[in-house]
């Protein structure tokens, strides 16, 4: 099935799958670490984090590969336009965030925006060269925006929270990536295009 596929696809793809996968990793050591009662820290959860990473990585990796395989004559934006905002993007979130609403810095800041602008730079690129139709490279683009800002809010509430709804508002952004990712691997599926 994927062997029709162009390569290019077929990395972003499996990047795709991969990052799937790490947010599923992430989620289990989430609801383990902080589920409100009794929750296991330390190794006894904490290595649920080292599949993550590599899983997290690889997915980076070849959603690059596949990004900067592709001929996107077309593309709506440069590709490298994508880093800039994504940085410009955490600068200002972190700013407002600790500032504004006087939120404590972590790690889940970066990976969401940066996951933003990777996986928008995918929809351009893929876009551009023809094998993502429109209609799905704008719903894709919506939808990327939207769980992006989701999870700011969901990021900006977690210590106001209490501990069973800082549970689930901690889950929310992972669940809509991997939403996200999956609908976004059934576009490039569907409609892998003629232009190899």
């Amino acid at each position: 099935m994927f062997g029709r596929l162009p390569s290019s696809v077929r990395q972003a793809l499996f990047g795709n799958v991969l990052m799937i996968v790490f947010c599923g990793f992430y989620l289990a050591w989430w609801l383990i670490a902080f589920r409100f009662d009794n929750p296991v820290r330390g190794l006894k959860s904490g290595w649920l984090l080292i599949p993550a990473v590599i899983e997290g990585l690889a997915a980076v990796v070849l959603i690059v590969q596949g990004i900067t395989a592709e001929k996107a004559d077309h593309a709506l934006i440069p590709n490298y336009f994508f880093i800039v905002i994504g940085i410009a993007a955490y600068i200002v979130a972190a700013i407002v965030t600790v500032a504004v609403f006087k939120r404590q810095m972590t790690l889940e800041l970066f990976l969401f925006i940066g996951w933003g602008a990777l996986a928008l730079a995918e929809v351009n690129a893929f876009f551009g060269s023809g094998k993502l139709a429109p209609t799905a490279s704008l719903v894709m683009a919506v939808l990327i925006v939207f769980v992006v800002l989701a999870s700011l809010v969901c990021y900006v509430l977690f210590y106001r929270l209490d501990p069973r709804s800082a549970l689930y508002d901690g889950a929310i952004p992972l669940i809509l990536v991997m939403v996200s990712m999956a609908a976004l691997s059934v576009c490039l599926v569907a409609r892998p295009g003629l232009k190899q």
